[in-house]
């Protein structure tokens, strides 16, 4: 089991359920925590904790939490060097990207760089730059393990099979969001709040919008692809209301290989952290009487953002950055009441077709991109 933990994004919602488990595991020491600008609860948390170091996204907010915990041994940065330096402490272990977007791109690189085991749960560092990350992590010999729900189960269920000859397809699972079975002209006007009332699991905003949209199934499409290095054509989603069986593998052999459990993140993530070994939960037994398992495919006419995150996929090269970028900055803009729930597609869809695309781009160029879409967005938001 690993013994030093850094947790870039611990005020979040997986960072505040990674140091849930960790409180409860044996023989784990929390050596580094980031945060945006919770102060007040990083400040908890370091109390709690005690770690070396302890980042926020700003100087200010850097400020006041040295201020707080000035009592402390733990050392206070800021920024993306403070980022940087967390992902990459001589100390840790294992490093668990929780933060959201783009910002755990060079964090986690870092990490990698640095030899560390990664705890995934930033899904945009795989989709906007998963061959260059996957290519550092086999050149550094490190362990990407993946946090989110699917991923994480189709990582169990590779468990000894991992000859890429032997897979069929692997399944993605998909709750269908707080939406599921409504038509185009009903959503047409839903409100940010109708849209954070995820049926199934607690999430921060912006994941539970790409949840509304079903992007954020389109996210982890791109994420397995390059997890497992499969083309777009091996990857398939099913809608499955229930949250029972959180992904599938297929092998050719026609066999099926499903991972059941109940729908909380402290799973996977602890899986993550004590990895090859399993610990007893704090999380409910599954019971397998109390409903049925059903599956449908999704419907791609009124939730266009997955259609559209196919064909990034199928694109590759900058497609998935700039896609990812338009997509943080406009659901951004409706947890602000700026735009409407179809804004967020076709603001999307218009950067993709107004950036240009290079087909194998470097990490410059990965990050020229986001930020041009970004741009975009927010020019053609206001119009």
């Amino acid at each position: 089991m690993m013994k030093n933990i850094s947790i870039l994004g611990s005020t979040g919602s997986i960072g505040r359920q990674s140091l849930d488990v960790i409180e409860k595991l044996e023989g784990i020491k929390v050596v580094a925590l980031t945060a945006g600008t919770s102060v007040g609860l990083m400040a908890e948390q370091c109390r709690k904790f005690v770690p070396e170091l302890a980042v926020m996204a700003s100087k200010e907010a850097a400020e006041k939490l040295a201020a707080e915990i000035a009592d402390l041994p733990t050392r206070v940065s800021w920024g993306e060097e403070g980022l940087i330096e967390a992902a990459a402490l001589p100390s840790a272990d294992c490093v668990i990207t929780a933060v959201v977007g783009m910002v755990g791109l060079k964090p986690t690189l870092a990490a990698i760089r640095a030899g560390k085991r990664i705890g995934l749960a930033n899904k945009e560092t795989l989709v906007c730059a998963g061959e260059i990350v996957m290519r550092e992590a086999k050149a550094h010999g490190v362990e990407i393990i993946p946090v989110d729900s699917e991923h994480s189960a189709i990582f169990q269920c590779l468990m000894g099979n991992v000859a890429h000859k032997q897979i069929r397809k692997i399944i993605l699972t998909c709750s269908g969001g707080p939406f599921f079975g409504r038509k185009r002209e009903e959503l047409k006007h839903v409100t940010r709040a109708d849209a954070l009332k995820h049926p199934n699991w607690k999430m921060g905003a912006k994941i539970t919008i790409d949840c509304s949209t079903l992007m954020n199934k389109g996210l982890e499409v791109i994420e397995a692809m390059r997890l497992y290095d499969l083309p777009l054509e091996q990857v398939q989603v099913l809608i499955h209301r229930q949250s029972i069986v959180h992904s599938m593998v297929e092998y050719v052999d026609g066999a099926v290989m499903a991972q059941l459990g109940a729908p909380d993140m402290r799973l996977p993530i602890q899986l993550a952290l004590t990895y090859p070994e399993r610990c007893e939960c704090p999380v409910e037994n599954l019971d397998l009487t109390a409903q049925p398992l059903v599956f449908s495919h999704p419907d791609l006419e009124s939730f266009p953002c997955l259609r559209l995150a196919m064909e990034a996929a199928k694109q590759g090269g900058t497609a998935c950055p700039v896609m990812n970028g338009a997509n943080e900055v406009a659901v951004a803009m409706y947890l602000e009441d700026k735009i409407g729930f179809y804004d967020i597609y076709e603001l999307v869809k218009g950067a993709m077709d107004a950036i240009p695309f290079i087909a194998a781009p470097t990490l410059e160029q990965v990050l020229e991109c986001d930020a041009a879409a970004r741009k975009y967005v927010a020019e053609h938001a206001a119009k």
